[in-house]
């Protein structure tokens, strides 16, 4: 390992765990209206938004790759890193300032839910390292370690963005205005 790999492997390993502590911190330890009055109610639109966004480009990148376009592929990757952290700002700002939202749903449909959630949440806490780690080794042409990475990096990112939109469309109708 380089030197310089080792100080960014170690940056990966402190975002890889501050992150999903964060979220975590805010979703047990809700913080609403820290920010005063600014109205946060059209975020979850924002992130559904952002989530799609994500996964189009993940597939756009998968594709280019997949053709031998590196180049594109590039700018699709770092084009859905940029959406998933605009994602992320976003989602830790929307649940500082608003009240937790619970799902009303009855029945198969709420067992759905909560399965499609809790797998979107832990997923999303597990996929940070591989992302970052895959940004990292694609940026800095260790093409071997990127592909190894990626190979587990894209299926769940993608998973992680199409969950984040499903999950946005069973509890719209219980956002409170």
């Amino acid at each position: 390992m380089k030197t310089n790999d080792s100080k960014y492997l170690i940056l990966i390993a402190i975002l890889s765990v501050a992150v999903p502590l964060l979220v975590a911190l805010l979703l047990f330890v809700p913080q609403t209206g820290k920010l005063g009055d600014v109205d946060v109610t059209f975020l979850p639109k924002l992130h559904a938004l952002l989530n799609s966004l994500t996964a189009i480009a993940l597939l756009v990148g998968y594709n280019y790759i997949k053709k031998g376009n590196v180049r594109f592929h590039r700018f699709s990757m770092v084009t859905a890193f940029v959406l998933s952290s605009f994602f992320l700002i976003s989602y830790v700002t929307y649940h500082y300032q608003a009240s937790p939202t619970s799902y009303g749903g009855e029945g198969i449909i709420k067992t759905i839910y909560y399965f499609i959630l809790i797998t979107h949440i832990v997923l999303a806490a597990v996929i940070v390292p591989f992302v970052l780690l895959s940004v990292y080794y694609g940026w800095t042409n260790q093409i071997v370690k990127h592909k190894r990475i990626s190979n587990w990096t894209f299926p769940l990112w993608l998973y992680v963005a199409v969950t984040g939109v499903i999950v946005y469309f069973m509890i719209a109708p219980y956002y409170t205005s």
